[in-house]
C-alpha cells in the first residue's frame, strides 16, 4: 500500500508539474504574440515565402499593394462572427510577377437563410488596391464529410490545392485584413478574434493532478496510519 501511493502521488505530481510547465510556455509564446502585435509594420518587400519564416510573422501588421484576381473569391462556410452563421470571404492578391499571390481574409459576411447557395456581391476594385492587416496562418480547417469542394462556396481551402487550382504562387499565410479607408461601404465585418492561446486550462489540469496527488497521500495516511491508531486506542 505504501509503494503504490507513493506511486500514486509522485505520478500525478509530476503531471501537474508538467501542466505548470506547458502553462509558462503558452505564456511566454502569448508574449511573443503580444510583441509582434505592438511591433512596426513589415514592409511588403520582408513577407515570407517559406512556411517556418511565415512562422515568425504571424500577427505582424503590414499593408499590401497589388490586384485582386477576379472571379478566385471562395466563401469558406460555417464560420461564425458575432454570434452569427455566415462565411468569411477569402480572394487573393497578386502581389508580383509571375502569379505571387497572398490569400486576403476580406471579411465575414451573413449567410441567406433562404438561400444557402446565394454569395453576396463583393464591390468592384480594379487596379492597384493597399490592403491592410496582421498577417495570420492559411484559414482554419474544419471537420469536412467528403472531398473537398471546388466552387465559390467551401468547408475548407488548402493553400497547395488551390495554388494549383489557380496557378498562383500562394505565400505560406494568409492576410486578416482590417478596417481602412479603403474597405468602407464593402458590407463585410472584420471583428477577427484576438490572437490569443490557452493558459488558463492548463493551469486548471495542474489542479487536478495536484489535487489528485494530495487525495492519494491523504487516504494513505487516513486508512494506513490515523484509522488503526484510533482502533487501537478504542
Amino acid at each position: 500500500m505504501l509503494l503504490a501511493a507513493l506511486l500514486g502521488a509522485s505520478l500525478t505530481a509530476r503531471l501537474g508539474a508538467w501542466q505548470l510547465s506547458r502553462a509558462a510556455e503558452k505564456e511566454q509564446a502569448q508574449a511573443a504574440l503580444d510583441s509582434r502585435g505592438a511591433a512596426p509594420p513589415l514592409a511588403q518587400a520582408e513577407l515570407a515565402d517559406q512556411a517556418q519564416q511565415a512562422a515568425t510573422q504571424h500577427f505582424r501588421r503590414i499593408a499590401l499593394r497589388g490586384r485582386w484576381v477576379d472571379g478566385r473569391t471562395v466563401f469558406l462556410d460555417n464560420r461564425p462572427m458575432a454570434g452569427r452563421q455566415g462565411f468569411y470571404v477569402v480572394t487573393p492578391l497578386l502581389i508580383g510577377e509571375g502569379g505571387d499571390a497572398v490569400l486576403v481574409q476580406r471579411g465575414w459576411v451573413p449567410r441567406d437563410a433562404n438561400d444557402r447557395t446565394r454569395v453576396p456581391e463583393l464591390p468592384a476594385a480594379a487596379g492597384v488596391v493597399e490592403v491592410e492587416g496582421r498577417i495570420a496562418p492559411p484559414p482554419s480547417r474544419l471537420y469536412e464529410l467528403g472531398a473537398e469542394g471546388q466552387g465559390p462556396i467551401r468547408q475548407n481551402l488548402d493553400l497547395d490545392g488551390f495554388a494549383q487550382e489557380t496557378g498562383l504562387r500562394l505565400r505560406p499565410l494568409s492576410l486578416l485584413q482590417a478596417d481602412s479607408a479603403g474597405t468602407a461601404g464593402d458590407g463585410l465585418l472584420r471583428q477577427w478574434p484576438a490572437p490569443a492561446v490557452d493558459v488558463h486550462k492548463h493551469y486548471g489540469y495542474a489542479f487536478q493532478w495536484f489535487a489528485l496527488a494530495a487525495l492519494i497521500t491523504g487516504l494513505y495516511v487516513w486508512f494506513q496510519l490515523v484509522r488503526p491508531r484510533l482502533r487501537r486506542q478504542a
